[in-house]
């Protein structure tokens, strides 16, 4: 459960998300899309990969987590 809710288990689920974005796409594509189809599948594969994209760039508590993993050495 813990991986669920961590940053780790958000990239996954980031990861899992473009994927099977861009699997159902591939999938209606091949049965025959119009434009305004094209268009939605479009947007949201782009939007996936920029949830994808956002989350990895974004600046993580980095300082708390290291103040925290000094503190269990200093437990040790």
């Amino acid at each position: 459960m813990k991986l669920l809710f961590s940053r780790a288990g958000a990239e996954w689920l980031s990861a899992s998300f473009v994927v099977i974005c861009g699997a159902l796409t591939g999938h209606y594509a091949s049965m025959g899309m119009n434009a305004v189809q094209w268009a939605g599948a479009a947007a949201a594969v782009l939007g996936s990969v920029t949830a994808a994209v956002t989350l990895r760039v974004w600046p993580g508590d980095t300082q708390a987590e290291a103040d925290q993993q000094r503190e269990t050495r200093r437990e040790d």
